[in-house]
């Protein structure tokens, strides 16, 4: 079986610019660029000395003092901005931005279901053209299960199973102590939005999320999801971030079910973050007398699948019929699922 686990590419890239210079940034978005040759022209952060150490370390020729530098910056040279800052704070950087300007936002679109309703406002009335970063649709592990389902190679899909149970270091991001959601609104909104770039939306959800007595200081860090499509499809996701007994039990994986096949993928990510351990994935078809066979991952998680929401954008911008798959207009719907997912937790859904 031939896979196809690299994006589409524009036919001409254009410049970037950065706005945030933390982890993620210096982690998966910046490693990302360099490998797909995009160039970064400048960036900034609160912070200058953050941007200027990344600066140094990626060979970006500027580094601005003030977010109005950079949005000029942008502004004359045609660049795509990149926010890369926490939820709460989107909205006052997309005010900001140049009319018709194309923006990628860094996941979550915004922290409530009314902040994200704002953004996609905000971006409709000032031309925006714009995504949020749900990066998994890109991970190579999925391209590949996306293909294989798609071309019919494991028969109808009508399980997914998103298994995480792992020891998470939280405290590489101070920001997510001080806010009353966490667990599904930064980790478990990728698998719910995986799950509805495979299935579509849900008929309605069933959740629950709570804290972790080695983790009181965090809102949660487990969480159990059901995503109800219907009589014949099962959709689950659980987590627990909290497993400190050493990796031998711990598990991170992705399992797609059909009526002629199966797809298993461990996403090695999850297990010692953020070095990881490898990725895997495993598929069987009744409809060959292979058993599971294995195929190699090119490329991860971090940084790989940060190509493909950025490529997508500027593939958008030079052809306004190209299906961006990371659009303010379909994330829209991931945020409608959290949202439903808290509420579900609180008891105050039917």
């Amino acid at each position: 079986m031939d896979f196809n686990q690299a994006p589409v590419l524009p036919k001409n890239k254009k410049p970037i610019v950065i706005i945030g210079a933390g982890g993620i940034v210096a982690d998966a978005h910046l490693p990302a660029y360099r490998k797909a040759g995009f160039e970064v022209l400048g960036i900034y952060d609160r912070l200058p000395e953050k941007a200027g150490k990344l600066a140094t370390q990626y060979n970006i020729p500027n580094v601005c003092t003030s977010l109005d530098d950079l949005l000029r910056l942008g502004l004359e040279n045609q660049c795509v901005y990149d926010i890369a800052l926490p939820a709460s704070t989107i909205i006052n950087v997309l005010e900001k931005l140049p009319h018709g300007s194309g923006v990628l936002i860094q996941k979550p679109m915004g922290e409530t279901i009314g902040e994200a309703q704002e953004i996609l406002q905000l971006c409709r009335k000032n031309g925006l053209i714009a995504g949020i970063n749900f990066q998994l649709r890109h991970a190579p592990y999925i391209l590949m299960a996306k293909q294989l389902i798609d071309q019919g190679t494991i028969g109808d899909l009508h399980d997914i199973d998103v298994r995480v149970n792992t020891l998470t270091p939280w405290h590489l991001w101070d920001f997510l102590f001080d806010i009353p959601r966490m667990e599904i609104l930064y980790n478990s909104i990728h698998y719910i939005d995986m799950i509805r770039y495979f299935l579509g939306n849900p008929n309605r959800v069933m959740a629950k999320t709570t804290k972790h007595p080695n983790m009181p200081r965090l809102a949660n860090t487990r969480s159990s999801i059901i995503l109800d499509y219907g009589e014949y499809i099962r959709a689950n996701i659980n987590t627990n971030h909290g497993h400190d007994f050493g990796t031998k039990h711990q598990e991170s994986f992705f399992k797609f079910e059909g009526t002629r096949g199966a797809i298993k993928i461990t996403a090695g990510l999850n297990l010692n973050y953020p070095k990881g351990l490898p990725d895997a994935f495993e598929y069987i078809s009744l409809d060959d007398d292979q058993g599971w066979q294995s195929h190699p991952c090119k490329g991860s998680w971090f940084p790989d699948a940060f190509i493909g929401p950025m490529t997508g954008l500027m593939c958008k911008l030079e052809d306004s019929s190209f299906q961006y798959i990371n659009s303010v207009e379909d994330a829209i719907h991931t945020m409608v699922v959290v949202e439903k997912c808290y509420l579900s937790s609180a008891g105050k859904l039917p």
